[in-house]
């Protein structure tokens, strides 16, 4: 079967139109507001085909091997630079001096990025725990992943798995939280899903580090290992990927890291890997 761009699921996100990428925030201001955003769709961002030819006609564990391929030819990002380039990648298209936090969903300022009470920080969707990476440049590090939160609900969240149920989140309208396992808000699900299982394609026991892999389970604790992956899976079904999500790719793409969540530009291959 040729995969490609005009698949179901990919036809119809072709429909969703980008923001044109601004130019990377200075590493040497970290309250420097990025340009606004013009309304223009990328002529960069019209066809992948090229990008991801190695992986066409491919499923399951020789797709995913495919796919790691192509994304491990990246360029990295240090921890202190992240926030900088979280002020480009995750920048609100209704106020160019905010971002969007990831699970709270509010706009806040640029500038209130730090460790205290209604700051935001640099939240890692796949914990640094499970795989004990840290911040090291490379998977710490690592912009697909990364994404502004609210330092107090960031610490809700901690290192936890994920999976429905439990109480309401503060601050996080939408979040639920137990014991165990953290749910986001609906409007990012299919986010969280995708981003994991870029980090599980991605890093696979080179560059070092731990080979990161998908299971059905919650308190996976320091293991390299994240779910709950029956779960993930309906979220990247019921939520696909909408312009936010895929201006912030395209970003990363041609700013940053020059690699791509191929899961954001082929939802379908989810289901074709796992």
């Amino acid at each position: 079967m040729r995969i490609s761009r005009l698949t179901p699921w990919a036809a119809g996100l072709a429909a969703v139109s980008l923001f044109a990428v601004p130019a990377a925030a200075s590493a040497a201001r970290q309250d420097t507001a990025a340009p606004r955003l013009p309304a223009a769709a990328p002529a960069a961002a019209a066809s992948y085909d090229a990008y991801y030819a190695p992986a066409e006609g491919k499923t399951g564990a020789a797709l995913k091997t495919a796919l790691h391929d192509i994304i491990k030819s990246q360029s990295k990002v240090s921890y202190d630079g992240v926030w900088n380039a979280l002020k480009v990648t995750d920048q609100d298209p209704a106020n160019p001096n905010n971002v969007i936090l990831v699970y709270s969903g509010r706009s806040q300022s640029k500038a209130t990025n730090g460790g205290g009470a209604n700051d935001w920080n640099r939240e890692h969707v796949w914990a640094k725990s499970h795989g004990d990476f840290g911040t090291a440049t490379g998977p710490g590090t690592d912009l697909h992943h990364l994404r502004p939160e609210d330092v107090t609900v960031n610490s809700t969240r901690g290192n936890k798995d994920f999976d429905l149920g439990g109480s309401p989140v503060s601050e996080a309208p939408g979040s639920r939280t137990d014991a165990d396992s953290f749910e986001p808000r609906d409007a990012v699900k299919g986010d969280v899903a995708r981003m994991l299982l870029y980090m599980a394609v991605r890093y696979d026991g080179g560059d070092g580090f731990a080979d990161l892999e998908m299971n059905d389970k919650v308190n996976n604790g320091s293991a390299p290992l994240f779910g709950r992956i029956s779960l993930l899976k309906q979220w990247n079904r019921t939520d696909p990927p909408d312009a936010f999500e895929q201006r912030r790719n395209q970003v990363i793409f041609d700013t940053y890291q020059h690699n791509r969540n191929p899961f954001i530009d082929h939802p379908e291959w989810v289901d074709a890997i796992w």
